[in-house]
């Protein structure tokens, strides 16, 4: 837990640093020169026909984003998911499942262990019971899916915007209210390429869009699941009378995890402790018992690794509405690929 409260300080500083051109952003300025440069040759590699670039005999949508850290990028690949379904479209994702431990391809199932699908995969899993697959290579994990799943009719790639060896025939960027930051490629800023580039859709999952762009809003559900699928109203949490009342300790292995407590705090639950942990934390110097007497609220994505030591926890989803015109946008260039795929 210390190591882990450690890398969360210097992830901060270094976040913080991202958000203007302060003086330890120019410190890794000429490091970025090097970043850049080897960007530059990858894309224009590829671009000149010398890399190898795969492709999947359906429609394969990347939603990824040019800035690291989290930017509410899964959540818009489940909105992504739940809207094709709706549309009765058979709709298939892959991921490399970023931190696990594992590396051979495979799907993800309700039973699957996080450690070895990665915890956002086996979160969109859970969110939209569509099959999920996980490879090294994304297009092994394609390849797997539609092997299984031959009758699929749209891919999503969960990230993997700057995975040019894979072809992709839509691409969605995803920015958060930090917009390009302060505009510097990593790691003197937070910039995986140089922006701006050519890009299919840019969707915004902030409340204060930094440039133009198509809008999603992000708000907590009004209820928190527990381990069996059951529910309580966070307004029974905030109830001090409540049967079920204790003192609240909120944790979260995000991006950024202030924005969760304060977004539970504006549903009114009074959290007596914050836990604040890196993306992506495993759990494995968890103590169950250091909080005893606690009722844990997590996210969705830090519940799936939680259950298994933790099964009182409960888990607050976050459900984020895509704007109409964007879903128009979206719907209107799929119909076009669709038809074309089965001309």
């Amino acid at each position: 837990m210390f190591w882990a409260a450690q890398q969360s300080a210097w992830q901060r500083e270094l976040t913080s640093a991202w958000t203007h051109r302060g003086w330890l952003a120019w410190l890794l300025w000429p490091i970025s020169l090097v970043f850049g440069a080897l960007a530059a040759f990858r894309r224009g590699w590829h671009r000149a026909g010398l890399g190898k670039i795969e492709h999947v005999p359906v429609p394969l949508i990347v939603v990824g984003n040019v800035v690291a850290g989290g930017t509410g990028k899964t959540p818009v690949v489940i909105a992504l998911v739940q809207h094709l379904k709706a549309r009765g479209v058979r709709v298939g994702v892959i991921s490399r499942g970023y931190g696990r431990r594992s590396k051979d391809c495979r799907q993800v199932h309700s039973d699957s262990v996080c450690a070895d699908v990665g915890d956002e995969p086996m979160l969109i899993a859970h969110a939209t019971a569509a099959p999920v697959f996980v490879a090294e290579r994304r297009f092994n994990a394609a390849s797997a899916l539609l092997l299984v799943y031959p009758d699929t009719q749209i891919i999503i790639c969960d990230d993997g915007l700057q995975h040019l060896g894979l072809h992709r025939d839509l691409e969605v960027c995803v920015f958060d209210d930090r917009g390009i930051g302060n505009g510097f490629l990593l790691p003197a800023g937070p910039l995986r390429e140089p922006w701006p580039r050519p890009i299919d859709l840019v969707l915004h999952t902030g409340a204060h869009p930094a440039f133009v762009g198509f809008t999603a809003q992000r708000k907590l559900s009004q209820y928190a699941k527990r381990f069996d699928s059951s529910q309580i109203a966070l307004t029974d949490l905030a109830d001090p009378k409540h049967a079920d009342a204790k003192p609240l300790l909120a944790l979260a292995a995000i991006a950024k995890p202030e924005n969760f407590f304060t977004m539970l705090r504006l549903q009114g639950l009074p959290l007596a402790i914050t836990v604040a942990l890196p993306d992506h934390y495993d759990f494995a110097g968890w103590k169950p018992n250091e909080y005893e007497g606690c009722c844990l609220i997590c996210t969705e994505k830090d519940a799936v690794k939680l259950w298994s030591i933790e099964p009182d926890a409960l888990a607050v989803a976050l459900n984020l509405t895509l704007e109409p015109a964007f879903l128009e946008q979206l719907d209107a260039r799929l119909s076009r690929l669709m038809a074309c795929g089965s001309a």
